[in-house]
């Protein structure tokens, strides 16, 4: 066989990415490498979710934020610079389905206004709700309990959906319901089961708080509306990504393998390659899979059909498909129908994301899954049977080991890190 020639190795090199592993933080894996913030000519900044330990980090301090805390830290020019943003290792081949409205740039003073009001139970009518309760970074971003609990310990009649990687998707909800993350962020702050407050009444209580208006004043040019809350939480909602996981290193080694598998023998006349080759492997080596896991991994993309709706980067079509869950009810959830009122979609939900998915138990719109191995089984035997069934549904006849693989690779696989996030200083 020939020599690989530089022309070609040039080429490949361009569609081969250096995938060097660091030490991180966060449950289950490393994190990406860290990427600092740089400031263009522009005016805007671009920063790596994930990566910028800052932007979430809150202000500086302890205890509550004071009022000449926030003045000093939201009076910094920097604060208020447009940021540009960049997906981590793994997301980042979906940044094409960035979406961030054009009329609510992101800005450091705007995350930091909404990381506070996501974190505030003040939000709810009683002082006891707030979107982390059910959206828990400490319980992968939903909640360990069937369905979500608001005001006076009232349940919903739907598990909370996970609110990390929403920048890649418009509709929210599992019905797809809001059209934004800003339509979504306010929904619950209404709703009598949830926080149980009105609009008018959550945003006076917010004008109430010296330290409010002051950032408010300082982020938007007419203060504290509704519109304006929704915004700021969407704004904070849009920094919570997942990090890259063990799947992303193997991929990388597997893409180059396949682009040089004619010419693998040959790296060594090639000092430039051989080291993009050995780069990847040890960050693949630094992030290890089971045996287990990588059989699982092959399932996943094959006789398992996974991919059928959990496909692309954030592993979600971000569609909508009616699995046969509690189909058999007296009064079933008909889901995205009662959105459309289409009759296809009776019984449908939207595909959630797999990544950091054994963080967020129990599964399905309904909660009704207590464990991975548990959807695992429901997807075998190919849900439950209705007019409405999704036609990708159908028995896998995967063997108890194959479906023990899959769960592995889900498990190992598909588990990175998120963002290190201050979750306690709240305004006075």
């Amino acid at each position: 066989m020939l020599k690989l020639s530089r022309f070609r190795v040039r080429t490949l090199l361009a569609c081969v990415p250096v995938c060097i592993a660091t030490s991180g933080f966060a449950v289950g894996a490393a994190v990406a490498a860290p990427i600092e913030s740089s400031k263009p000519d522009s005016g805007s900044a671009t920063v790596t979710l994930g990566s910028d330990d800052s932007l979430l980090a809150g202000i500086p301090g302890n205890g509550n934020v004071t009022l000449e805390q926030a003045k000093k830290w939201f009076g910094n020019p920097d604060h208020h610079v447009e940021l540009q943003v960049e997906l981590p290792k793994g997301l980042d081949a979906a940044k094409a389905n960035i979406f961030i409205p054009s009329d609510n740039p992101l800005t450091r003073a705007k995350i930091e206004l909404g990381r506070q009001l996501y974190f505030d139970p003040r939000l709810s009518v009683d002082g006891t709700i707030s979107c982390a309760s059910c959206h828990d970074p400490a319980q992968g971003y939903g909640a360990h309990t069937q369905f979500g609990v608001g005001v006076r310990d009232q349940e919903g009649g739907r598990n909370s959906p996970v609110a990390y990687n929403r920048i890649i998707s418009k509709a929210q909800f599992w019905d797809g319901r809001a059209d934004s993350l800003e339509a979504q962020a306010v929904g619950p702050i209404a709703n009598p089961i949830e926080m149980g407050h009105t609009h008018e009444e959550c945003v006076a209580g917010l004008a109430a708080n010296p330290v409010y208006q002051a950032e408010f004043k300082s982020v938007f040019s007419n203060g504290i509306t509704i519109d304006n809350v929704g915004k700021a939480i969407a704004a904070f909602e849009r920094t919570l990504v997942s990090g890259p996981a063990p799947y992303d290193f193997q991929n990388d080694i597997a893409t180059f393998e396949k682009a040089f598998a004619d010419d693998l023998e040959f790296l060594d006349e090639e000092p430039e390659l051989k080291k993009q080759y050995d780069a990847l492997k040890a960050a693949a080596a630094a992030h290890p899979m089971s045996e287990s896991a990588k059989r699982g991994m092959t399932l996943f993309f094959g006789k398992a059909a996974c991919t059928a709706c959990h496909a692309g980067a954030n592993f979600s079509d971000e569609q909508y498909h009616n699995l046969g869950v509690a189909m058999d009810s007296d009064k079933p959830d008909l889901g995205r129908y009662e959105i459309t009122k289409v009759e296809k979609d009776k019984g449908a939900f939207k595909t959630p994301t797999l990544r950091n998915i054994v963080l967020s138990a129990p599964y399905m719109h309904d909660g009704s899954q207590k464990t991975l191995e548990e959807v695992m089984v429901w997807y075998n035997k190919g849900g439950h049977k209705n007019p409405w069934l999704s036609d990708k549904m159908k028995p896998l006849n995967l063997t108890d080991q194959e479906v023990a693989d899959v769960v592995a690779f889900m498990k190992e696989g598909l588990t990175g890190s998120f963002p290190r996030i201050q979750t306690a200083r709240l305004p006075e």
